[in-house]
């Protein structure tokens, strides 16, 4: 990629590490999408061994551009999306890679389709640990700073996403008893 290129699309998608999230960091600073996409990409990488068939590479990549939009749009909780969102955020992705060399647009594109299609296998583990990266946060967080759906989104939210696999099923799993326990002990606090 020719260097001014690359510079001017470093500069389009820094604004996902200015661009916050609806989750909270254990420090109590909201998280910004970058670091998000980042931890997502992380968790991937350490999944490797149980997913041998896999084209992990390819998952890493999935989990690193899939909020390229929100580059643009900014960040819109999952339970708040609507059809309109979406449009808006496919829109925001098509201007992204339009300003990529064509072979790299079409690669990344090619790879969008896919993560929007769930059939691939690469597809359904980048989806399951999105899901499952947002409920970690949410974990990680200070109680205070969910909202009052929050403490039943955290006990569903990605459950059909992460039944594919055993693995993420399991995962899902551990991290709903730790929303429970983090749900009564805050109910303990309270009374």
């Amino acid at each position: 990629m020719e260097q001014r290129k690359l510079i001017e699309f470093l500069g389009l998608i820094e604004k996902l590490k200015c661009n916050t999230r609806h989750s909270w960091t254990s420090s109590g600073r909201r998280e910004s999408v970058a670091e998000h996409s980042w931890r997502l990409a992380t968790m991937a990488m350490l999944c490797k061994d149980e997913y041998p068939t896999l084209d992990i590479d390819k998952v890493i990549k999935m989990c690193l551009i899939h909020d390229f939009g929100e580059a643009v749009t900014g960040d819109i909780p999952a339970f708040c999306k609507n059809e309109e969102n979406e449009m808006e955020e496919q829109r925001a992705i098509e201007y992204l890679l339009s300003k990529l060399p064509e072979n790299m647009g079409c690669e990344l594109r090619n790879l969008f389709e896919e993560m929007s299609a769930l059939e691939s296998e690469e597809a359904k583990l980048y989806k399951a640990l999105d899901n499952i990266e947002a409920i970690v946060s949410h974990n990680e967080a200070d109680i205070s700073t969910w909202i009052e759906m929050e403490y039943e989104e955290n006990l569903v939210y990605g459950k059909d996403n992460c039944e594919w696999s055993d693995y993420t099923k399991k995962l899902r799993e551990i991290l709903r008893e730790q929303s429970v326990e983090k749900i009564e002990n805050s109910k303990r606090i309270k009374d």
